[in-house]
Parts: structure tokens; sequence; C-alpha cells
């Protein structure tokens, strides 16, 4: 029986990755080589290095529900960019949605049921 699924992400530069997660609130839990692993509460993201992804051409995605999208979205928005197709809104699926890229070209979008 599945009980959960961890992504895992692609990394250029394991500190500015690492940085990065560590602003939406993660903490880097386990650090080797050639791997990373974040965690924040019972989610647990795992990144890889990939030093050789271009990152404007990423195809890699990941959508994360959340339980206060407005203090996020706000408190985000001042430490990082959030993309410029992904401002906060109410979207017709009943979702209230914002995305932004992390330095991977990782399209990170966060979600909260309205």
């Amino acid at each position: 029986m599945i009980t959960s699924v961890i992504p895992k992400l692609p990394y250029i530069n394991k500190q500015k990755t690492a940085d990065f997660y560590k602003v939406l609130g993660f903490t880097i839990t386990s650090d080797y080589p050639d791997y990373l692993i974040a965690t924040s509460g019972k989610l647990e993201l795992h990144f890889f290095s990939f030093p050789s992804l271009e990152p404007s051409k990423s195809d890699f995605m990941i959508y994360l529900r959340v339980d206060d999208i407005d203090t996020l979205y706000e408190n985000v928005g001042q430490k990082l960019s959030i993309h410029t197709n992904g401002k906060l809104e109410t979207k017709s699926w009943g979702q209230r949605e914002f995305s932004m890229t992390d330095p991977n070209g990782t399209l990170i979008t966060f979600g909260q049921a309205v």
C-alpha cells in the first residue's frame, strides 16, 4: 500500500537550492555529496544533482497545498520572486493559488481550497 509521495527534483547549485527552500519553511535534514533532503512537517522533498540543467528549459513542476496561502504569499513575496504569471488569485476550480520558480527552473505552485 502506498503511504506517501516524495518528489525528486533537480538542483544545479545545492546551496542556492537549500537557501531557497529554507525561505519556504523547509529544513535541510540530509545533505549528501549529490543529494539533498528537505522537510516541512510531514512533507519531504528530495533533490538530486543535475549540473547541466538549464533552468529556462526545465519542465519540472510541483504543487504544494497550504493552509494559510495569504500569509505565505505575503511572507514569501518579500524574500523571493513570484512568477510573472503566478500572482495570488482564486481560480475557477476552487483553489487560491500563486506560483514561483526555484533557482533550478522548477515551477512551484501553492494552493489552498476556497
